[in-house]
């Protein structure tokens, strides 16, 4: 059964009504008869949710037998009973996921329940379980004190189930507390299988011929981003024809004013130690709520290091029982699937994300505007709760410009998205909609603006519990979970101290019929 797209038409009939005169309707799929409207629902309507009970981190998905096959942390005690197995989907396009149930049990063996880890392909037997067999190096809480080791699990029917390698660890716990979320790749040029670790505030790295015998070989200490978790490394190829090894983790980069998501540095790798192109990370995104980010590559094409897909789990740990989705029985949602990419800006590389080009190949009916002058506010006739709206903004002086979306009737709730002008920040401000943080510290999430560009690209994905916003040509993502009323679901461009120009405004209404 698909579980990601849950028809967005299901949740009440048409997403757009009443478009102006000087506005235009196109459909990008035939007219059929509309499915008969159901109840309500906070079922995210494109994004990948689990089918009941609790989910968190994403595994890196792997390509095999045509199809993506992605694991995931899941519970199916939530929320009673503890511990995490993986559970397994399958996809032809990023999209659409076929569940294929659990492929990982938890408490199948004395090292208690699996967490983060890697799976691979060994093409080449190394492991000895049979050419194109699947390893999962996977972090356990063994019994030994609880300690994290990192354990073998292997499948040999396609990935369907795993069979544990061995009750004692490939790798033991080297003594210290934080020691998980393996991340493996097959390194070309050395010939072996390479391991990165999450260690504390470090990212320890290992080699083994075998994905069975692990040595120790280097070390990259981070700074000022707290425990490092979910750690990635994978070389690409810049815009400008160089390559560069990437280095990701998930972190905590609240303390120094940074995100709580994915940061990463540019550098080389030499089969041996990380050395980075500057000390400070850059992020992958500046919302509240893309964590345990992975990224993969390309399946089906021969170009792997031009672009990459990234995925993550859009909660986060202050908060991560705080949802209404808990009352139709499950709490747990993905970001859509980025494209990234490698820019080379001056002295510096930087990822870029797009969305998956698969979204545009859903059911959808495209309304575009002319090009509209605002001063003030003013409330476009197209509503909905499940769309991607694009606009190209420009201004000569002004404070603040930008729109307020998932709106009230009355106005008074919104999520707002823009450009502070005068403070030289982007902004998604979840505020004066519903959302899940109590405390007041996640409410407006902020990153640097060239305000003397006057002009700027948002590209912004809404669903029904989440918004995702591209800045120009997506070096700034936000990513955070909201939480409007159902039946909130107005549009309104706004600027304040001076007037701006919408251009290129198109609203893509997902879920239509």
């Amino acid at each position: 059964m698909i579980w990601v797209v849950f028809l967005a038409a299901l949740a009440g009939g048409p997403l757009i009504a009443n478009y102006p005169k000087d506005s235009k309707e196109e459909t990008s799929v035939s007219e059929e008869t509309p499915l008969a409207p159901q109840q309500p629902t906070y079922r995210a309507s494109y994004h990948f949710t689990t089918p009941d009970k609790w989910m968190n981190d994403p595994q890196r998905p792997i390509y095999f037998d045509g199809k993506y096959h992605y694991y995931y942390l899941y519970n199916k005690d939530y929320p009673k009973g503890n511990g995490t197995e993986w559970r397994h989907a399958t996809s032809t396009d990023l999209v659409h996921w076929q569940d294929e149930g659990v492929a990982l049990p938890k408490y199948t063996n004395r090292n208690g329940d699996p967490w983060s880890g890697s799976v691979v392909i060994d093409k080449d037997n190394t492991a000895g379980f049979g050419k194109g067999a699947l390893v999962a190096l996977v972090t356990q809480p063994s019994a030994d004190g609880g300690k994290q080791e990192q354990y073998l699990w292997y499948s040999t029917n396609r990935g369907q189930t795993f069979s544990s390698y061995s009750s004692k660890p490939v790798l033991p716990n080297p003594g210290t507390h934080d020691f998980r979320d393996p991340k493996i790749i097959w390194e070309e040029k050395s010939r072996k299988w390479i391991m990165t670790m999450a260690e504390g505030t470090k990212v320890g790295f290992y080699e083994s011929s075998n994905l069975k015998d692990w040595r120790y070989i280097s070390g990259f200490n981070t700074e000022n981003i707290g425990l490092v978790e979910c750690p990635d490394l994978y070389l690409m190829r810049a815009d400008d024809g160089s390559y560069r090894w990437i280095l990701g983790v998930s972190a905590n980069g609240k303390p120094a004013g940074k995100p709580n998501t994915y940061a990463y540095w540019t550098g080389d790798f030499n089969g041996k130690e990380f050395i980075p192109d500057r000390k400070e990370p850059q992020w992958l995104d500046y919302g509240f709520d893309w964590y345990a980010a992975v990224t993969f590559e390309e399946g089906p094409g021969e170009d792997k290091l031009s672009h990459r897909y990234a995925l993550a789990w859009m909660n986060n740990w202050d908060y991560p029982h705080n949802t209404p989705t808990l009352k139709e029985g499950f709490n747990g949602m993905d970001s859509i699937v980025r494209q990234i990419k490698l820019k080379q800006t001056g002295d510096t590389y930087t990822l870029v994300s797009q969305p998956v080009q698969a979204l545009e190949q859903l059911p959808q009916k495209a309304r575009s505007y002319p090009q509209l002058e605002v001063d003030g506010s003013r409330t476009l006739d197209a509503v909905g709760d499940s769309y991607q709206l694009d606009a190209d903004i420009s201004w000569s002086e002004l404070k603040n410009v930008g729109l307020r979306l998932r709106e009230s009737a009355d106005k008074q709730r919104h999520v707002d998205v823009g450009v502070f002008a005068e403070g030289g920040y982007t902004y998604v401000n979840r505020a004066f909609t519903g959302q899940p943080d109590k405390s007041g510290a996640y409410l407006e999430s902020r990153a640097p603006f060239n305000a003397g560009s006057k002009k700027v690209h948002l590209k912004i994905l809404v669903d029904k519990t989440s918004i995702e916003v591209f800045v120009d040509d997506g070096s700034v993502v936000f990513s955070s979970v909201i939480f409007p009323d159902l039946n909130d679901k107005g549009i309104t461009l706004f600027t304040d101290g001076g007037k701006a120009v919408f251009d290129n405004l198109v609203i893509r209404q997902y879920g239509q019929n």
